[in-house]
């Protein structure tokens, strides 16, 4: 299973997550969403549906993002986890990468936005 961290410094969740949905959506894949903000997964929503009507339904869904920062053990039992967070939560992310370190089968990929597009790095 793969990991992938985005450090969001220019954009927040609700900007990336269409076009990181569109990716999966051509690749004929599903995408759920979590977020513990009501807030944030009605922005989500709002921004999917305006990008691409029906065709994000997350049913048989094995992919997930995670919007508000916040790892979740779940987020394991899917083929790829994508696990968005913002400066102010970027002590939360180096925490679960060491901890995903030690995860068998478990890749991690860091992901950092460059001007407007993202670059693998540290």
């Amino acid at each position: 299973m793969q990991v992938d961290f985005y450090q969001l410094t220019r954009d927040p969740a609700e900007k990336i997550l269409p076009a990181l949905a569109s990716k999966l959506l051509a690749e004929e894949a599903r995408l759920l969403i979590v977020s513990s903000s009501d807030k944030q997964l009605a922005d989500i929503s709002a921004a999917l549906w305006t990008h691409k009507a029906d065709s994000f339904l997350a049913n048989g869904a094995k992919n997930i993002a995670l919007a508000d920062g916040e790892w979740r053990e779940p987020a394991l039992q899917f083929d790829r986890a994508f696990y968005l967070f913002p400066p102010e939560r970027t002590d939360d992310a180096r925490a679960a990468w060491r901890a995903l370190g030690d995860a068998e089968g478990v890749e991690r990929k860091y992901w950092r936005q460059d001007g407007g597009k993202w670059v693998q790095g540290p």
